[in-house]
């Protein structure tokens, strides 16, 4: 019994990987964006399903260009705020203790307050610096995968590598509409109707298709080492309806975790977490607008583990912020051209999973 809770313990760990990215650097939070959620490591047998439901919060608000903080935007207050709370809702199905289906679907919450898409930044166009929202929620991006384990879960405790594949489809909303505040010539406000920011959107109108991989392994009593990473290729270029790229993603977490109370299923975890957008895809062009960029955080996690249910509560904090430069950057023949995106200084997460 204590192996199989130290077991589940390795499995949600290697699963739990949620979130994708720290403000404005993602596009959305999509299921697809960091790993499978719905591990098979959980000693799911032949015929066995497993449902997971999962949050994330986060608030986004401090700018980037390159790592450099624009701390100035804090001061002067026309940093742009992004508070986003995101659940995602999976089913898994095990066809043997190795291979697994699993499908998942986010739900998604987003506020974004800004003076610079309104009024704008500057005193001159916005004396009194009003702020503005704009909102969105709704069904994101589903995604469905597929993971092998390359040995048998049942007998190999100790260590185990397992590889993935997966498919994410449109599903989400790619042009979500906002009202944004503006003034005439005359001082006098109106609406203006448009696309909400590519960190608000839904969806992006891309099909995409990923490669994953996970795996742990046993370094002393009751202490393993586990580690798994993602990468999901979108070959489609642009939203038409908006502009914004469809950009490829990526993640990736290692760790160590210790089972400190084996028998009642509780452990502690403590690793590294990576994740972001490339500025270059690795099929097709580049083109759109997008903010490419990566965040290196640290991610103390606790997991707790029954015989069919499994929780797991963890707060990535961000150590490293890089707003590297995209394709229309790097365009300027003068290389000056870099633009910034916000970030948050940590997540928030939670995921439950019940066995059946």
């Amino acid at each position: 019994m204590k192996k199989i809770y130290y077991f589940f313990s390795l499995a949600m760990l290697l699963g739990s990987i949620k979130g994708f990215s720290q403000g404005c650097i993602a596009v959305r939070h999509m299921a697809s964006a960091t790993g499978n959620p719905n591990s098979p490591a959980s000693m799911m047998k032949g015929g066995q399903f497993q449902f997971t439901a999962s949050y994330r919060f986060l608030h986004s608000f401090r700018h980037f260009v390159g790592t450099q903080e624009q701390k100035e935007r804090i001061e002067n207050g026309t940093q742009v705020i992004n508070t986003s709370h995101a659940f995602d809702f999976g089913l898994s199905y095990a066809v043997n203790p190795r291979l697994s289906f699993s499908l998942n679907l986010p739900y998604l919450d987003n506020d974004r307050s800004s003076l610079y898409e309104h009024y704008g930044n500057s005193i001159e166009a916005n004396p009194e610096q009003k702020r503005f929202h704009t909102y969105s929620k709704g069904v994101g991006d589903m995604r469905l995968s597929a993971t092998y384990w390359l040995f048998n879960p049942l007998t190999h405790l100790k260590g185990n590598l397992a590889i993935g594949v997966g498919v994410k489809a449109p599903t989400g909303d790619a042009n979500v509409q906002g009202d944004f505040h503006k003034l005439d010539k005359n001082k006098k406000e109106y609406i203006q109707r448009k696309a909400l920011d590519q960190s608000m959107q839904l969806g992006d109108r891309g099909w995409g298709y990923s490669i994953e991989m996970q795996g742990y392994q046993s370094v002393f009593k009751n202490a393993s080492v586990y580690y798994n990473g993602f990468y999901m290729f979108s070959p489609k270029t642009v939203n038409a309806a908006t502009g914004f790229s469809v950009p490829d993603q990526f993640a990736g977490r290692a760790g160590l975790s210790y089972s400190v109370a084996p028998k009642k299923g509780i452990s502690l975890a403590l690793g590294g977490r990576v994740e972001g957008l490339p500025a270059i895809d690795r099929i097709g062009n580049s083109e759109g607008s997008r903010r490419p960029g990566y965040i290196i955080s640290v991610e103390p996690s606790v997991i707790i583990n029954t015989h069919h249910h499994s929780f797991i509560f963890g707060v990535p904090y961000a150590v490293v912020r890089n707003r590297i430069k995209s394709w229309s950057d790097m365009q300027d023949p003068t290389g000056k051209k870099h633009g910034d995106a916000a970030f948050a200084d940590y997540l928030i997460t939670a995921t439950y999973a019940y066995r059946f």
